[in-house]
């Protein structure tokens, strides 16, 4: 009952991120307990052998709780500076703690800083890194209109006159071996761990399948609503038997107690 009410969160959670941009959704995943053996398959009451043993499951427990990293659709966005990932890459971000994280979330907005040139920030105003690991400057005046993103990721602006200049500078993407060993924090962001593999860097990591950037648009999240009112109610079923099945196993010991000679 405990490992459904598990899976129940975990649903819940999933079903509550529906409309969180670059939410991935996340399965529990289920492992038996020890058996305890009754009988030996060498033991029987007339000592003979025997092909199979008599063997009771103790139940079953949480294994892991993993994230389907499956491309989540792209959905049009009014924001000049929103971005979409079109592949396995990760945006960059640096951390209020100075650590670099990653997100597939590319809701971004400008950030105007003291000396009034514009930083690109997530929603939270963690600055945005770029190939070099480096916050993305634009300089200050430029709208958000004018702010133009390449595929590749290349980043540049269009000036009074409408000419197009390069800030030299390109959005950075990074790829993982392990994406679901990354350790999944608060704000849509992610921690590298030693399950997830050390970040790869698109631009200088040979033999990678690079990703491609579609400013305009955001990355939705990949939760099927209908399959999760589907396991919603399988893990309901089956919390409600294995609840079913202690009370008979009680009743039963209950009566086994009253029997009298």
């Amino acid at each position: 009952m405990i490992s459904q009410q598990t899976a129940v969160d975990t649903i819940a959670n999933n079903l509550a991120n529906v409309n969180t941009t670059g939410y991935k959704n996340e399965k529990t995943e289920f492992k038996s307990l020890l058996y305890q053996t009754l009988q030996t398959r060498t033991t029987t009451a007339n000592g003979e052998e025997k092909p199979i043993s008599a063997q009771v499951g103790l139940g079953t427990r949480v294994a892991a709780i993993t994230s389907n990293f499956t491309q989540g659709p792209h959905l049009d966005s009014e924001s000049y500076t929103a971005m979409a990932i079109d592949g396995d890459g990760f945006f960059a971000v640096r951390g209020a703690d100075g650590n670099t994280y990653y997100t597939r979330n590319g809701d971004f907005k400008l950030s105007v800083g003291e000396d009034g040139n514009l930083t690109l920030v997530t929603a939270d105003g963690f600055p945005v890194l770029d190939t070099n690991g480096n916050p993305i400057v634009f300089p200050g005046g430029i709208q958000a209109s004018k702010m133009m993103v390449s595929s590749e990721g290349a980043l540049g602006y269009l000036d009074g006159q409408n000419n197009y200049v390069a800030l030299n500078q390109s959005i950075g993407l990074f790829q993982f071996n392990n994406p679901a060993g990354l350790d999944k924090l608060s704000n849509s962001l992610l921690g590298v761990t030693d399950a997830s593999g050390e970040a790869m860097n698109e631009a200088t990591t040979p033999n990678l399948v690079l990703s491609t950037v579609r400013q305009g648009y955001l990355e939705g999240s990949n939760v099927q609503v209908a399959d999760e009112m589907v396991n919603l109610i399988v893990a309901q079923r089956a919390y409600e038997m294995n609840s079913k099945a202690i009370q008979a196993s009680d009743d039963m010991l209950g009566q086994a107690n009253q029997l009298k000679r």
